[in-house]
C-alpha cells in the first residue's frame, strides 16, 4: 500500500495533534501487560505499537506507559498486574491478548478500583454476570466475530460444518458464537490444546467427515501451523474463520495457503473513513509495515482513553468512567459505541485474503452484521 504522507507532513500532523492535546488533557499512568515473546508475540507487539502511536499523536508528556511481557502465562500476568497497581501506582491497565489471562487479571484489577480497557480479550464471563463498572472492552465480546461467521455460513448455504477451536475461554466463546447464528448441522465440534502446533489428527477427522466447510479459531502461531498443514494435506473444503487467524502479521507467515479464505472482522485497512485512513498512513510511516487488526484495536483503545482524559481526571473515577462511556473519539472502525455492559456496538464485515504485490492482506467483501452488540447484556447488572 503506497503511503501518501511525506515524512515532513506526518511529523507536522503528529506535532499539531500533540500540541492541541497537550493543552487539554489531564495526566495518567498506564500499565500495559501484553504478550511480547513466544508464539503470540506479534499480536502483543501490534497492540503495543498501535497504542503508542495514538499516545505519541496526543502528546506523550501526559501519558506515562509502563510496558511488561506476560509471556502468555496467567501467573506472570497476575504478578505484573499486582506490581503495577501496588508499586507502580498505575491508574489504568490494558494490553492483554488472551482470555485466560484476562480472566486472571481483570477481576483483581477492578476490585482494587482501577480501570481496565481491553484491546482484545472479551470473555463472556466479563460481559455478563462478571461485568464491572471499571471494565471496558474496546475490541469485541469474544462471541461476536464467530456469530458473524455463523451468519455468513448461512448466507453461503453451508449445511454441515466442521468446527474447532482451542480449549480456553475465547475458544469456547468462539464455537458458542458460531452455533448461536449458524442454522445448519455440525459435522463435528472439537477442542484442541492451546498452543498446539500439530494438527494431523484434526485434519484426518475433517477428511473422514462429510463436512461441506470448516470453521475454526486458531490465533497466532496455531493458525499458521494449521493453515500450512491443511494446504499440504490436499483437502479442498472451504475454510472460514475470524480475523484472529487471518490477520496482517499472520498472513505473511502463512503465504499462499491462506489465499481466498473468507474471515470475519470489525476492522480492515480499507474501511473508508478519515480516522482509519490517518491511522493506516501514520502507522505505516512510523513502523514501516501495514497495521493489523490488533494494531487498530490498540490504537482505538488509546484514543478512547485520551478522549476521556480531555474531559475528566482519572482520579475522579465517576467522571472518568462517564467520559469513557461516551466513547467520544473517531474510531478506525467508523461507528462505535458502548452497550450498557461496556462492550462495543459495531458493524462486522467479511474479508477475503488477497495479495497486493508481494504482500498478503485482506479486502472487504461486505457487511454481515450491522450495529451488533452481544448476547450477555441482560446478564450484566451494573
Amino acid at each position: 500500500m503506497k503511503s501518501t504522507l511525506t515524512a515532513a507532513a506526518l511529523a507536522a500532523a503528529l506535532a499539531m495533534g500533540a500540541t492541541q492535546a497537550s493543552a487539554e488533557m489531564s495526566d495518567i499512568k498506564v500499565g500495559m501487560i501484553t504478550t511480547l515473546s513466544g508464539g503470540g508475540a506479534s499480536l502483543g507487539i501490534d497492540i503495543r505499537d498501535g497504542f503508542m502511536l495514538a499516545v505519541k499523536q496526543a502528546g506523550a508528556g501526559h501519558v506515562d506507559v509502563v510496558i511488561e511481557d506476560d509471556q502468555r502465562k496467567p501467573e506472570i500476568a497476575v504478578q505484573l498486574a499486582d506490581k503495577m497497581v501496588q508499586s507502580d501506582k498505575v491508574d489504568l491497565l490494558t494490553g492483554i491478548i488472551w482470555s485466560n489471562l484476562a480472566m486472571a487479571v481483570v477481576p483483581s484489577v477492578t476490585a482494587q478500583g482501577k480501570f481496565y480497557l481491553s484491546p482484545n480479550a472479551g470473555p463472556s464471563a466479563l460481559a455478563g454476570k462478571g461485568c464491572n463498572k471499571n471494565y471496558f472492552n474496546v475490541a469485541w465480546q469474544n462471541d461476536n466475530m464467530h456469530e458473524a461467521a455463523g451468519a455468513y455460513a448461512n448466507e453461503q448455504g453451508y449445511k454441515n460444518v466442521f468446527i474447532f477451536a482451542p480449549n480456553y475461554p475465547a475458544g469456547q466463546d468462539a464455537l458458542t458464537g458460531f452455533k448461536r447464528f449458524y442454522e445448519g448441522e455440525l459435522a463435528a465440534e472439537i477442542y484442541t490444546t492451546l498452543g498446539q502446533q500439530d494438527y494431523a489428527s484434526e485434519i484426518a477427522q475433517i477428511r473422514a467427515s462429510d463436512a461441506d466447510g470448516v470453521f475454526f479459531l486458531l490465533p497466532g502461531g496455531m493458525g499458521i501451523s494449521f493453515l500450512k498443514q491443511y494446504a499440504d494435506s490436499g483437502l479442498d473444503l472451504p475454510l472460514m474463520g475470524a480475523a484472529f487467524s487471518f490477520d496482517q502479521g499472520i498472513l505473511q507467515a502463512v503465504g499462499d495457503a491462506a489465499m481466498g479464505v473468507r474471515n470475519t472482522s470489525q476492522w480492515n485497512k480499507d474501511i473508508d473513513n478519515p480516522a482509519n485512513k490517518k491511522f493506516v498512513e501514520t502507522f505505516q510511516a512510523e513502523y514501516d509495515r501495514l497495521p493489523s487488526l490488533f494494531a487498530s484495536q490498540g490504537y482505538d483503545t488509546a484514543m478512547l482513553m485520551i478522549s476521556a482524559m480531555k474531559k475528566a481526571d482519572v482520579k475522579d473515577a465517576d467522571a472518568f468512567r462517564a467520559a469513557l462511556e461516551e466513547a467520544d473519539f473517531e474510531s478506525t472502525r467508523g461507528k462505535f459505541s458502548f452497550d450498557t455492559n461496556h462492550h462495543p456496538i459495531q458493524d462486522i464485515y467479511v474479508r477475503e485474503v488477497i495479495k497486493e504485490g508481494d504482500v498478503y492482506t485482506n479486502k472487504l467483501i461486505g457487511t454481515v452484521l450491522t450495529d451488533h452488540s452481544n448476547a450477555y447484556v441482560d446478564e450484566c447488572k451494573m
